[in-house]
């Protein structure tokens, strides 16, 4: 009798946990919206970044009428400055691929889901970073170097729901 009850108690968690991991079709189309909306303003930063720091010239920048430097150190201020923003340009791009490729993901329908292990991502992480690729778990393992970065071209989608677990039986047996 009381192993009954333990078996009933455990299928009632189960469904509960499964509707608390599930995304659903509003909290999909909220997170693409958000997705939408930075990529927006990414791509604003990246045009604003081009048009202060690649495009003027020293001119532009200073007012001033010769074209060299008065003195070195405007030379390597004007150097870091264009640095600086060259990196900024490049951190933008890579989360802009990021977002892009969280969007290829919700068209796929595997959005919500670690790429490393397949479990579903916490939507209050998805609100944080709603391009997060893995979980919480993961991410913190990747983080302390526990585990490395599953290698994938940024262009070429992961799969979820591939034939290796089934491939794994089939040669254990």
């Amino acid at each position: 009798m009381t192993q009954k009850r333990k078996k009933a108690s455990g299928k009632k968690k189960n469904p509960a946990r499964t509707k608390k991991s599930r995304l659903t079709a509003a909290d999909i189309e909220r997170f693409k919206l958000m997705l939408l909306e930075k990529r927006r303003e990414i791509l604003r930063n990246v045009s604003e970044i081009e048009d202060e720091a690649l495009k003027k010239s020293h001119l532009d920048a200073t007012g001033d009428l010769s074209s060299m430097p008065i003195h070195m150190a405007d030379l390597g201020t004007d150097n870091y400055e264009q640095e600086f923003a060259l990196g900024l340009m490049d951190s933008e791009r890579k989360l802009l691929q990021e977002i892009n490729d969280a969007m290829q993901r919700i068209e796929q329908r595997t959005y919500g889901i670690c790429e490393a292990t397949a479990k579903p991502i916490a939507k209050a992480r998805l609100e944080a970073k709603p391009w997060a690729r893995y979980c919480v778990e993961y991410a913190r393992m990747l983080e302390q170097g526990l585990v490395t970065e599953p290698e994938q071209s940024m262009s070429e989608p992961q799969e979820y729901e591939s034939t290796d677990d089934s491939e794994e039986e089939s040669s254990n047996s």
